[in-house]
């Protein structure tokens, strides 16, 4: 019989599908962020980035949650991730204040896009790792893609409430992108809350944090932003703590080979923890 070799269509369901699409408009709204930098609206460019982050939440959560996970989401995932988060934002700050700074300005958002593909790359290869005691899917190692983003533009939040006058300086723009930069290639922990459960008794509370917390955004977006930044900042050291914690009291399963854990702040790739 005539084509009767051909192989057929494979069709993909649609719970594989779906987490996808989201990575895409996360990736879509990176690159739109660039072209609001690009027209100086300044406002929307940020929000762009925000509605990234929320995406890139969402897509990995809805591929455990409808069991749709692959390893071609996880690779579009990770090229959306240094789109949004480690070009976008920079760039944005590059044109909002250090465009004048000339090469140096350029270079540091050189420095800031490399140290995001570092840390993409080190999760990336961390995957075929053996597996490691349960307590440390809490942590991330550095600071993740999207947290970073949202570290490296908080001189901008803190800029549409406050004035520009001293936080558009490009001095200070330039040691926040350092200093964030190096956080992400760090290894020091920081909170994953990926495995936080709450109780039945603080369900309702919690309902009604998130409502005032949305409530806030919507109408007072910028001082919330920066709240949260901040209050991200807080958690580094808290972070910190409780990973040296676990570390002491944790109690190897026999069989299981030791080592010397690894530096809070070694640049290398010998240990990731799942974004």
């Amino acid at each position: 019989m005539i084509g009767s070799g051909r192989p057929r269509l494979r069709l993909l369901p649609v719970n594989s599908l779906a987490p996808n699409i989201l990575t895409v408009l996360a990736l879509c709204a990176g690159l739109t962020s660039m072209r609001f930098a690009l027209q100086q609206q300044w406002p929307l460019a940020a929000v762009a980035i925000v509605v990234a982050a929320v995406l890139d939440g969402l897509d990995g959560r809805l591929a455990r949650l409808l069991k749709g996970a692959t390893k071609f989401g996880a690779e579009l995932d990770s090229l959306s991730d240094f789109v949004s988060f480690g070009v976008a934002p920079v760039f944005l700050l590059y044109l909002w204040s250090l465009y004048g700074y000339g090469g140096v300005g350029w270079t540091l958002l050189l420095v800031f896009s490399i140290c995001c593909a570092l840390r993409l790359a080190r999760f990336n290869t961390a995957l075929d790792e053996p597996e490691r005691p349960p307590w440390q899917a809490n942590f991330f190692t550095g600071v993740p893609a999207p947290a970073g983003a949202g570290l490296v533009l908080l001189p901008l939040f803190v800029s549409f409430e406050a004035g520009d006058v001293f936080w558009r300086s490009p001095g200070l723009i330039a040691v926040w992108i350092a200093l964030v930069s190096f956080l992400m290639v760090s290894r020091l922990p920081s909170f994953s809350f990926k495995k936080v459960r709450v109780r039945r008794d603080y369900v309702l509370p919690v309902l009604l944090l998130v409502g005032l917390c949305a409530a806030a955004l919507v109408n007072f977006p910028w001082y919330t932003l920066s709240a949260v930044a901040i209050a991200y900042l807080v958690s580094l050291p808290l972070a910190y703590r409780s990973h040296r914690r676990f570390e002491r009291d944790y109690v190897r399963p026999a069989g299981e080979p030791e080592g010397p854990p690894p530096a809070p702040f070694e640049l290398d790739g010998s240990q990731e923890d799942t974004e």
